[in-house]
């Protein structure tokens, strides 16, 4: 197991010099619909990732540490400077400590490569009559029990740089879930940036930023179009019925003020026919949001997938992978499909994942970070949690495919028809440069890409064949006439054997 984990890490850390940051590109994934409407003899085929050999890559801490209990992966990794540095709820042994919320925290880790994690001293906080652990310091102190940190370079404020949404509890005439809203300089020491009266580690009703109802706000947290957006589990009303959880959306224009009014970002379709009252575990729903990987463009995000059942011993919760344009509608690139699932009953993973934010490519792969929660084990001191990693092909989500079905059998075989594919109008700066993310190329299997403009007539010189397959493939055009302000991009599957080609995506990268 030890020697597989190093190789994988060999493999992808050889060409990471090689590679640019996709996320500062435009990309054309493969299973974007919106993107790439247009289309003929082509099927998409989404991939599932492989769980790493290394998992879970952090742990539950020793008897009496912060996180002794619980590793509860409601949290983000994000990459800066060469170092991975990853939040997370952590869930602490002290059972007489009878204030619930106080002992569910937030904790740091990091780690050079993204799998080896340490759990640093930080000094900042006192657990237990001392201060050499992992929890990060927020003022007030409030219990989490989930959360996503955002990193805001652009904010002019330097004590606004990172930004963390948490999802609290708060009294009203029961114990219900709230946002609140905090900022930080260096993502280690945190300030909330309202005012905050608590009690017991909770909030007070009259300091929310949302209206008074119980919503789970961080499944995922997210900067689009110049608004924040938190999006979470809710099972209120909304103007069409639904059956139980879905995905809500708040949002706000400075992370100071939020919206009273919220979107339904998705809803399964089983969710559409509801089964009543009093059957809010039932049926097939969707779990704390969706999980957000923001690639400019596009947003791809990881969504629970709650199969439901009237006791709590006979629900699950897998995960399911969804995409949007517009930074609020989400939708399935494959449809009802589980894009991990969960652990066989004895692993870490068992009952239920965790949708964390945390997406990272590494070298020749990407790595997805997930989290576990058995909902059947629903004592309150059980020991819980971890993080792992789902590993993929970098930036392979999904491939489009030769379609030979639509040809025709034996007699009714039909003239043989391209593969193809043409983009939406995309626009394009000068000086941007094109790669190309497939498999399968060769000699015998070519993708032919020509560039079009608006209303789709060939624009001279920027046509070419690429017969090499890679994850950043250069397209080398001999046109010299700057483009015009949009573009759409016309792709055919060439060759003996283009049935062996898989498209994965087409980056813009600026100059």
């Amino acid at each position: 197991m030890k020697s597989l984990t190093l190789a994988l890490l060999a493999a992808s850390h050889a060409f990471a010099a090689d590679l640019f940051d996709e996320t500062k590109a435009t990309t054309i994934f493969a299973f974007d619909s919106v993107s790439i409407p247009h289309s003929q003899n082509l099927r998409l085929e989404m991939r599932q990732p492989q769980r790493h050999p290394a998992n879970p890559v952090v742990r539950r801490g020793a008897p009496g540490t912060p996180d002794a209990l619980g590793v509860q992966f409601y949290g983000s990794v994000i990459r800066e400077g060469g170092k991975f540095r990853m939040w997370y709820v952590a869930f602490d042994d002290d059972t007489a400590n009878k204030v619930a919320s106080a002992r569910w925290r937030a904790a740091y880790a990091e780690s050079a490569d993204g799998v080896t994690w340490t759990k640093p001293n930080l000094g900042l906080v006192e657990h237990r009559g001392n201060k050499d652990n992992n929890l990060i310091l927020t003022d007030p102190t409030l219990g989490f029990v989930n959360l996503k940190v955002l990193a805001d370079p652009d904010d002019p404020d330097p004590q606004r740089r990172y930004k963390i949404s948490t999802h609290v509890y708060f009294r009203g005439q029961r114990r219900l879930g709230s946002l609140a809203p905090f900022a930080s300089a260096d993502g280690l020491r945190w300030k909330m940036l309202t005012p905050a009266a608590t009690k017991k580690a909770e909030l007070t009703k009259n300091n929310l930023v949302l209206p008074a109802v119980h919503f789970e706000p961080c499944g995922g947290l997210y900067k689009w179009d110049g608004q924040y957006f938190i999006c979470g589990q809710n099972a209120m009303n909304a103007p069409r019925p639904y059956q139980g959880r879905v995905v809500r959306i708040y949002r706000s224009a400075d992370f100071v003020h939020w919206s009273a009014t919220s979107s339904i970002g998705f809803v399964r379709e089983p969710q559409h026919i509801p089964l009543g009252a009093g059957r809010s575990l039932e049926g097939e729903q969707c779990h704390e949001g969706v999980s957000v990987w923001n690639r400019r463009n596009v947003l791809l995000g990881l969504v629970g997938r709650w199969h439901g059942a009237a006791e709590w011993k006979d629900i699950r919760i897998d995960l399911g992978f969804v995409v949007s344009n517009d930074g609020l509608s989400f939708r399935e690139p494959a449809h009802e499909w589980a894009f991990l699932a969960l652990g066989e009953d004895g692993a870490w993973d068992e009952g239920g994942l965790l949708q964390g934010q945390g997406f990272e490519n590494v070298g020749e792969q990407t790595y997805i970070y997930y989290g576990a929660w058995d909902p059947r084990d629903r004592t309150p001191d059980s020991p819980r949690g971890g993080v792992g990693i789902a590993v993929l092909p970098r930036d392979r989500f999904g491939d489009l495919v030769v379609e030979e079905a639509g040809q025709g059998p034996g007699d009714y075989q039909l003239p043989e028809i391209a593969s193809e594919f043409v983009t939406t109008s995309i626009p394009v700066k000068p000086g941007q440069r094109f790669f190309l993310n497939a498999d399968g190329l060769g000699p015998d299997a070519a993708l032919r890409i020509e560039l079009l403009d608006h209303l789709e007539r060939p624009l001279p010189g920027y046509s070419a064949i690429l017969r090499e397959s890679g994850f950043q493939t250069p397209i080398v055009w001999s046109g010299k006439d700057d483009l015009p302000e949009r573009i759409r991009i016309h792709v055919v599957f060439e060759g003996a054997k283009r049935t062996g080609i898989r498209f994965s995506a087409i980056y813009l990268q600026p100059q």
